[in-house]
């Protein structure tokens, strides 16, 4: 058998381009047949011809176009039918369609949840929890106040429907019989007046008539109010729907709405006279010139503009920054996107302008991820942090200063702490001690770096970092203790995650607490110790800590560092905390930024980085440098340094402290001894340990033994005698105890 006519057909809509054939080379007359179905193999075997030639037995593969596969009317309709789906026309309907769809089924549940949310306390428990969730205990406590209200009211209601029938059936009765009664004595009235006793039942025929037609009335209107009912109920739900734009994006008309106008002299002028502040409307249009001799120049700085308004008289700068979104939005611009801050001139506000969606632009890679070769310098240098609001490079001197870096969880705290350290990393003399309290791996790339690297969050980990600390504390002393002149290399004590250290509950041997902020809390005395005299011989400390109050970061410890930078926030009052009073009053406002849309934005004051004249605090948009290269800038590090074994753990000698001994020591020759006096004696001798002891912890390590003390002309006393025999008893048991 042999095979005449071979052809491959192809799906006209998918190849239009021209597909291949692969056909015998036979005379017209003789072709093969194809049939009109896509991607069919057909061959027919057609008789021998007479005299085949070279061109008759050879098969051959050339282009071809498309033949007969589909009828030409089959064919029109399929493409006509691709241009009508794919026409703008028809995707505008079908937005249209789903964009009030979605309008209608949406709204249904939001009607829905509000109907659910006025019958129970879920609208109560929501906005507590996005209270509590914005660190404001006190408007969480006015909702539990309100929720408690609203749980009273209804079961009062719920009590009352028990009688409601009762009161209800006795209501009715009495309505019945005092309209009967005064129907009654109406007719009885136009009677005597018309000398006609028929006027006696009168009004009463009239109110039973009256009552016929309504329900008349209400049985033709019954039946289409029925009908246009669903209709009425649905455009509820859709007018719902509409009011909260409840459909998808790509479903919603564009909204050109003015966003992104230019700013220009009058568009700031009306924007501050509409900003509800009287005085300052009355002198805009009292001025001749319209207000714009309250304007600076408008100049470009950044990705915005910059203009100062000397405000007139009766108007304080307070006003306006208590103004803040509304003149946002008379600006056309997010709450987001316009700064207030106070310069040097009096009477005087600065606004910055954003263009448009530019803050949610990310800003690029930091300099130390681009450039392999960048050095740092402790003295002199100035580690890139990220930019300001002009756009400006925010560089911030790291010399002899404290840093403190605090905001709401998971807004970028770690990632900006560290990318100051991964900074000063590059200079080889400075050495780092490290205590991550949240343990998860941030600052595992300084293994084989930091001298100390301590990672968990656990009781036994903040006392590793309360003794780093106090190691701290003890090479700051002996450093100044050395002659005078000597030169230091930089010391960085670094504690993430600090209000974890300030919140441990554990006491140690010597009755003093870890956390806390009482003068016995060993943390806290540490870092105020580093505080007051660790910057003039290059001991510093950085902390990072979350959710700022008084018991998780102490005023003392707050206003100790040199420069301090607040991420988003959730109240002022934690604003100040963070950042200070004058800072806030000058305009910072870390409770105004976006709780995770603006990660890694910080608000900073302090002497460590540029200010504008007059200019309390600066925003910064924080580089972020991802732990793979976190790394690669950490292994550059490591290679310009020598070889540093890193601990765990502080390595403190831990001494036996034997208090018998110490009380007989501290006895001397004296026969007895005043328990006040044996207490101070102990306390000099060892003061870490005994210093937080009382004459209860004397009586009962003495009872415990034998040689408790005891009353001498009316005074508690130790006596040496029991205090020595007591001792001797203890080390003739010691070799029984042994053997056993």
């Amino acid at each position: 058998m042999s095979l005449e006519g071979l052809e491959v057909n192809h799906d006209p809509l998918n190849d239009q381009h021209g597909t291949t054939v692969v056909e015998d080379a036979v005379p017209d007359t003789v072709g093969g047949a194809v049939l009109p179905f896509p991607d069919l193999l057909t061959k027919t075997t057609l008789p021998a011809p007479d005299a085949p030639t070279e061109a008759s037995t050879r098969a051959t593969i050339r282009p071809a176009r498309i033949r007969g596969t589909l009828p030409p009317r089959l064919l029109r309709a399929a493409q006509l039918t691709r241009r009508v789906a794919t026409h703008e026309r028809t995707a505008a309907a079908a937005r249209f369609t789903v964009r009030h769809g979605m309008f209608a089924t949406a709204g249904a549940g939001i009607l829905a949840r509000r109907g659910w949310e006025s019958r129970t306390t879920a609208r109560y428990e929501r906005m507590m929890r996005a209270a509590e969730a914005a660190g404001q205990p006190e408007v969480a406590m006015e909702w539990e106040q309100r929720a408690a209200a609203f749980r009273s009211a209804r079961h009062q209601r719920r009590m009352d429907l028990i009688t409601a029938p009762v009161r209800l059936a006795k209501s009715l009765l009495v309505g019945t019989l005092a309209t009967a009664a005064g129907l009654l004595a109406l007719g009885i009235a136009m009677a005597i007046s018309t000398h006609h006793v028929g006027e006696t039942i009168a009004p009463a025929m009239f109110a039973i008539h009256l009552a016929t037609m309504v329900v008349y009335i209400a049985s033709v209107v019954w039946s289409p109010m029925l009908t246009v009912a669903p209709a009425i109920a649905l455009l509820a739900c859709w007018n719902a729907g509409r009011k909260r734009q409840a459909a998808p994006s790509w479903a919603l008309p564009t909204n050109n709405g003015g966003d992104g106008e230019p700013i220009t002299p009058s568009s700031v002028v009306l924007a501050l006279r509409d900003l509800g502040i009287a005085p300052l409307r009355k002198a805009i249009l009292e001025m001749g010139d319209a207000g714009a001799g309250m304007l600076g120049p408008i100049t470009i700085a950044g990705c915005g503009v910059e203009v100062d308004v000397q405000l007139p008289t009766g108007v304080t700068t307070v006003e306006v920054q208590n103004k803040r979104r509304k003149l946002a939005e008379n600006l056309n611009r997010h709450e987001h996107e316009v700064f207030i801050t106070i310069p040097q001139a009096a009477r005087t506000v600065r606004l910055w302008i954003a263009d448009s969606g530019a803050l949610d632009q990310p800003i690029g890679p930091s300099p130390l991820v681009t450039d392999a070769t960048a050095t740092a310098n402790y003295k002199t240098g100035r580690a890139p942090w990220g930019q300001d609001l002009r756009g400006d490079a925010a560089l911030i001197s790291l010399f002899q200063r404290h840093l403190l870096v605090t905001g709401l969880s998971n807004q970028g705290k770690t990632v900006s702490l560290r990318s100051l350290a991964l900074w000063l990393a590059l200079d080889p003399t400075v050495e780092f001690r490290i205590a991550d309290l949240k343990g998860v791996g941030d600052w595992g790339m300084f293994d084989g770096l930091a001298t100390v690297l301590i990672q968990g969050p656990t009781d036994d980990h903040v006392i590793d970092a309360t003794e780093m600390l106090e190691e701290l504390v003890e090479e700051m002393e002996r450093r100044i203790q050395a002659p005078a002149g000597t030169v230091f290399p930089p010391l960085i004590g670094i504690v993430d995650e600090a209000q974890v250290a300030f919140m441990c509950p554990v006491v140690g041997a010597d009755k003093r607490p870890y956390g806390g902020t009482k003068a016995t809390s060993r943390y806290f005395m540490a870092a105020r110790k580093i505080h007051n005299q660790g910057r003039v011989v290059n001991v510093l400390l950085w902390q990072g800590t979350q959710d700022p109050t008084d018991q998780n970061l102490p005023k003392l410890v707050r206003e100790g560092a040199h420069i301090r930078a607040s991420l988003v926030v959730g109240t002022e009052a934690q604003a100040r905390m963070a950042l200070g009073d004058k800072a806030v009053n000058g305009g910072a406002a870390p409770h105004l930024l976006r709780q995770g849309l603006d990660k890694g934005t910080l608000v900073v004051t302090g002497d460590g980085i540029k200010l504008a004249p007059g200019q309390s605090s600066i925003t910064v948009r924080t580089h972020y440098i991802p732990d793979a290269e976190a790394i690669e800038i950490t292994d550059r590090a490591k290679a310009e340094r020598t070889a540093v074994t890193t601990r765990a753990a502080t390595e403190k000698d831990t001494e036996e402290v034997d208090p018998l001994a110490d009380v007989a020591q501290v006895l001397g020759d004296a026969p007895r001894m005043l328990t006040r006096e044996v207490l101070q004696r102990l306390a000099d001798l060892n003061p870490g340990f005994y210093r937080a002891w009382s004459p209860q912890d004397l009586k009962q390590l003495l009872e415990s033994v034998g040689a408790a003390p005891h009353k001498s002309d009316g005074q508690m006393v130790v006596t040496r005698a029991k205090v020595l025999a007591a001792l001797a008893r203890r080390d003739d048991d010691a070799p029984e105890s042994d053997a056993e």
